[in-house]
């Protein structure tokens, strides 16, 4: 029975390479999504959407363009304007969400996450969905070394790093709100 419980738990625990900083990112991105949404906040879609939608746009005119007489397709600027739409709106952020229901503030909250190539340190941020909203929160921050939330084998500590995120998520709702 114990052999059993220990095979479950090894088969539902987050392993990562621990020589891939893509997959340290992309495990640990996902648990703070899980965590954000496990406090009630609702995933809100509309940027990935957009992001989708300007996708497809610009795969139509990259066949077309491959197709069209001319060398080099005329229609640069609104890529640029593409990626300008995804480097400012988006940044660094992996979850966009919406006010928790029954919350007395009326923004969500937008997770951004980094973690620069050949370093260890992962920092989350949490910021308001609209930062000029008068119920929004100053953003918080936690810069910490994966090395604390892994062990030598790849496994993701879950309760260690759900408390570091956790505590992030309280300091936001508790910091004093903006003056307007």
């Amino acid at each position: 029975m114990q052999e059993k419980k220990a095979e479950t738990a090894n088969k539902n625990a987050k392993k990562a390479n621990l020589l891939d900083h893509g997959s340290i990112k992309h495990i640990l991105d996902e648990s703070v999504t899980e965590i954000v949404k496990s406090r009630g906040y609702v995933e809100d879609v509309r940027m990935s959407n957009i992001r989708l939608l300007l996708g497809t746009i610009i795969i139509v005119i990259a066949l077309v363009a491959q197709f069209y007489k001319k060398k080099f397709p005329e229609n640069r600027d609104f890529l640029i304007g593409c990626i300008l739409v995804i480097y400012t709106k988006e940044k660094n952020a992996i979850l966009f969400t919406y006010p928790p229901a029954g919350s007395v503030t009326s923004t969500g909250l937008v997770v951004s996450s980094k973690l620069p190539r050949f370093s260890d340190l992962y920092t989350i941020t949490i910021a308001s969905a609209d930062p000029k909203s008068i119920s929004a929160g100053k953003p918080v921050e936690l810069t910490k070394s994966v090395t604390q939330w892994f062990t030598k084998d790849g496994v993701l500590v879950e309760g260690l790093f759900w408390k570091d995120v956790e505590t992030l998520i309280n300091d936001y709702a508790t910091e004093p709100k903006k003056k307007k």
